[in-house]
């Protein structure tokens, strides 16, 4: 007991102290941050802090965060340049007039993209940018427009490389690369719900997704291979980054940098290289890096100080001796991390749960990888579920005049469903990610 307070009422009352905080408006960062260290002046004194900052400092003494500027840098240099979108026009060659192909061509694309960039916002602006105004000028219905691409555009954290694959693999102790190899095929099972939800819609009526005009596909072999042949410079981007990676020729960081240095080598071949696209993107890339980094440190201060009070423990304790068993343990949890998805971003939830849930996981004699492969798949429903959801507040900046807020939220509803058969397929059947881990 610490002061006379048993841990279990100290878990409710900084539960009740983070909920009243973040009401009141407080960023999670601040509330994390502030708890943790009042927490410590009241019970361990002004030598905690100490402590405090030595967990902060192992964390950040990590070589493969360096990763993390690398892909974002990466993504803000693609979303300002103009290889997305001949990328784009170049898949579109693929589908002709099938009805509901031009939703394959923005799948198809936004896996790309997100195999190339790794973030999530980056990918949604991308294809609201790129895709979204070519469905609707072929007259694809708006809801089916704005849901796939929110959905798909989201697969930016889910197709590897991720940036979230890489703060659980530091927070799990598991290796990035094979978290990167267990989460391609559930992303691309995640992008097959999406492609086969629209096609059978558009194929029941196909008014909702109209096949493109005839001129359009009908292009002389000159103009397709022309077209064709903007992918190659994305492709060999994608090549350099993933291919570094599983060829065993260079780390996750170090393929990161191979990365950014194929797309700055790709934007200049194109002449589109210029002083100001650099420095946008260089304050982009710091200002993202700054929002996660606060939220590390504050994060860290609270899960720091609730370890050394025996919190840890005592959660562990809690959940493994539930009267359920492993697997409603584990439901549970995904309930928790979609849960917290409404209200809070994906770096707060792992930083806050994944020290408690991870014990138990282990425990259980659950598969980590697995573990970290669920939880991406969650945090796809959380990129879309209001009133946080950051997918629709990102398509809402690129957004054309008059769709608003609570269209993007209505048109998003049947892709989260999907979203969630997807998170139930993986957790009943583990090996649809572990099989290509273990194959390799």
């Amino acid at each position: 007991m610490l002061l006379g307070i048993d841990i279990a009422v100290w878990s409710i009352l900084i539960l009740v102290a983070m909920v009243g905080l973040l009401v009141i408006g407080v960023p999670l960062a601040f509330t994390t941050g502030g708890i943790g260290v009042a927490l410590c002046l009241l019970l361990f004194g002004p030598q905690g802090l100490f402590l405090l900052a030595s967990r902060t400092f192992t964390f950040f003494d990590t070589y493969v965060l360096v990763a993390v500027p690398f892909f974002i840098f990466m993504a803000s240099i693609f979303e300002k340049s103009g290889l997305a979108s001949d990328l784009y026009n170049a898949v579109k060659l693929w589908t002709g007039r099938l009805p509901g192909g031009a939703a394959i061509v923005t799948t198809v694309f936004g896996i790309i993209i997100g195999a190339i960039i790794g973030v999530a916002g980056g990918e949604i602006v991308l294809m609201g940018l790129v895709a979204m105004p070519q469905l609707l000028r072929l007259g694809y219905d708006r809801k089916i427009t704005i849901g796939l691409v929110c959905a798909t555009g989201a697969l930016g954290s889910m197709i590897p490389p991720s940036i979230i694959l890489v703060f659980y693999g530091l927070s799990a102790n598991v290796s990035i690369g094979d978290l990167f190899l267990a989460s391609f095929l559930p992303g691309l099972l995640l992008a097959v719900l999406f492609v086969a939800y629209v096609l059978i819609r558009c194929i029941v009526n196909p008014s909702l997704g109209p096949p493109p005009p005839l001129a359009e596909t009908q292009l002389p072999f000159a103009a397709k291979l022309k077209l064709l042949t903007g992918v190659a410079l994305p492709m060999l981007v994608l090549l350099a980054t993933l291919g570094s990676i599983y060829l065993g020729i260079a780390s996750v960081t170090e393929s990161a940098a191979v990365g950014t240095v194929g797309t700055i080598v790709a934007v200049w071949i194109r002449r589109e290289l210029t002083a100001t696209l650099i420095r946008e993107a260089m304050v982009q890339t710091m200002s993202a890096c700054g929002m996660v980094l606060w939220l590390v440190i504050g994060t860290n201060a609270l899960i720091g100080v609730y370890n050394l009070m025996g919190g840890i423990e005592f959660a562990k304790e809690l959940l493994t001796n539930l009267p359920f068993p492993p697997f409603i343990v584990l439901s549970m949890m995904l309930l928790v991390w979609i849960f917290l998805g409404f209200f809070i971003d994906w770096i707060g939830i792992l930083l806050l749960t994944m020290p408690v849930f991870l014990p138990v996981i282990l425990a259980f004699g659950y598969d980590p990888l697995w573990f970290g492969v669920l939880f991406n798949m969650a945090m796809q429903v959380a990129y879309l579920t209001p009133p946080f959801a950051p997918a629709a507040f990102y398509l809402k900046g690129v957004a054309p005049p008059g769709m608003t807020l609570e269209e993007i939220f209505s048109a998003m509803w049947p892709f989260i469903g999907l979203q969630l058969l997807g998170l139930a397929i993986v957790t009943a059947l583990p090996q649809i990610a572990l099989w290509l881990p273990a194959l390799i």
